[in-house]
Order: C-alpha cells, then structure tokens, then sequence
C-alpha cells in the first residue's frame, strides 16, 4: 500500500514537473529595435498568437531524475505572421520532457520585412540557455533547434547563419519546413512577411538555407510529407541534398499522406508514428539513453 502510494505522488510531482514552465524575457529592458508592429498582442481560440513584439520563451525543463543534458529550442510556425504555440510548441515541449530532453518555446518577434529580427531573437534564447546550463542541468554542446513550417525556415537559418560557437545548435529539427525563399518554392506568405514584396536576389539567396550549408552545419532530421499544398516538399529535399553534398548526417521521412501543421496529431495516418522516428534519431545520436 505504502510502494503504491509513493508511486502515485511520483506521478503526480513527475507530470506538475513537465507542465510548469517559466516564462523568460530575451531582453530584460525590452529590444533595442522595432519590428515596426503597433497592434496588440493577441491569441485566437486555436493558440495561435500574432503581433509579438515582445520575445520571450517558455523553458519546460526535463526533470532531474530524467534529464540526458540535452535541450532544444522550438520555433512554432505561422508564416513569419504569428506562431503556433500549442501544438507547434507546448505540446511538443512536453514530449521532449518525457525524453529527458529540456525544451523552449520560443515566441520570437514577427520580422514584419525586418528580417534579421527572428534570427537575431533566436540567438539569444541560446545564449540565455548558455549562461543557465548549469542551473538547468544542460550540457552546453546538446542544445539544439527544431521548428515547424515557417519556424523551421527560422530553425534552419540558426543552423546555417550562427556567428559563434554558442549559437551555433548541436542538432536541427525540421518539420515540413520552409526553407528556400525562391519564389517558385517558397511559402509566399512566409517570404513576403520575412523580407518584403520586392527583395534583392542578394538577400533572397542569403535567407534560402538550403544555399547556405556548410560541413559546419549540424545533424539534421526532417519529415514532410508529399501532399503538402502549403510548403513543397521540394524545400525538405534541397535542403537534403545540400547537407548531404556538404557530408552533413541528415535524414528526410517522406510521407505520402499528412498535409501541413499535421504536428503530433493522431489521425490513423502512417505520418502519425514520426515521432518514434525522431526518438530512434535522438537516441543514435546520443541525445537520450
């Protein structure tokens, strides 16, 4: 009787552990620039929140009696216009806690053309997480980035354009990604919200990733599936093939059926067992026992 009831406040300490999370401000006296959004904040019944000008990340910390040392940043998706925070974000945190995987999601500003501003946000997450590592039990070199849709253009410009040794992810998840901003490719929405109506071909080669790989850019997973109307999967394929003509470890899980947005939704759908395949992929390299 007493094994039982010990279990069962295991459990509930274990599942309070993983729901709580703290909200941390990137930039403790606000951003120095503007992203050029005056509307306020807001959230729709889906969790779906636009015009942030307020970045900030919600840290869902693996516990201790579970945590493998790694950490990820989860950049949500929504176009470059808003993000996607529950099941892009929260949902997704809670099954990496499960892991032993401590998570972010990180609600990084709408660039509105100001393109260099969700990057730059997302810089910082790493280097707050950086600083913290020890507090949070963080193996500084198993920080990592995953992002959904236009979160994943964001995820994979962390992974092409990092400047230093602490921005730059251990690893890179990216699920039915914008990657290209080639416009016969891209998501347009995603592309105009990022750098404008009319970009330079400059600026639209500097944020198409898959042009931007290197043999320093890290191990990437990718899933997509084939019928997605909303972000060709031509984006996940070139980003494919970049990484593995630079010699990067990468793979891509092609789905003939799942759409867009399909996240951790179970449909009856094969697309609904990505998730194993990601755990197979963390556990190979090293991220969870």
């Amino acid at each position: 009787m007493k094994q039982l009831i010990f279990s069962g406040l295991f459990l509930m300490v274990f599942f309070c552990s993983i729901s709580a999370q703290e909200e941390i401000k990137l930039y403790k006296d606000g951003p120095k620039e503007s992203n050029g959004i005056t509307a306020v904040e807001a959230k729709d019944k889906n969790s779906f929140v636009t015009n942030i000008t307020d970045p900030r990340m919600y840290a869902y910390i693996a516990p201790k009696e579970l945590a493998t040392g790694a950490a990820v940043i989860i950049c949500p998706g929504g176009g470059y216009s808003g993000v996607s925070v529950e099941k892009e974000g929260f949902k997704i945190a809670k099954w990496f806690n499960q892991l032993g995987i401590s998570a972010f999601v990180l609600f990084y500003r709408m660039p509105n053309g100001h393109y260099e501003i969700p990057l730059k946000d997302a810089q910082v997450a790493f280097q707050i997480i950086h600083d913290n590592a020890k507090k949070w039990n963080i193996n500084k070199r198993k920080i990592g980035v995953m992002g959904f849709s236009a979160g994943g253009h964001l995820a994979s410009t962390v992974g092409t354009h990092f400047n230093s040794k602490i921005n730059r992810p251990s690893f890179m998840i990216l699920c039915y990604p914008v990657v290209t901003m080639n416009k016969e490719t891209t998501h347009l929405g995603s592309r105009t919200n990022l750098i404008g109506n009319n970009p330079s071909d400059d600026l639209v080669k500097l944020y198409s990733n898959e042009l931007q790989v290197t043999k320093k850019t890290p191990p990437t997973f990718i899933v997509h599936s084939i019928d997605d109307k909303t972000v060709p999967i031509v984006n996940s394929e070139n980003m494919l093939k970049a990484l593995q003509e630079k010699k990067v470890p990468a793979e891509l899980h092609k789905f003939d059926i799942g759409g867009h947005g399909f996240g951790m939704l179970v449909r009856g759908l094969p697309v609904d067992n990505w998730p194993d395949l990601l755990k197979t992929w963390l556990k190979a390299n090293k991220l969870i026992h």
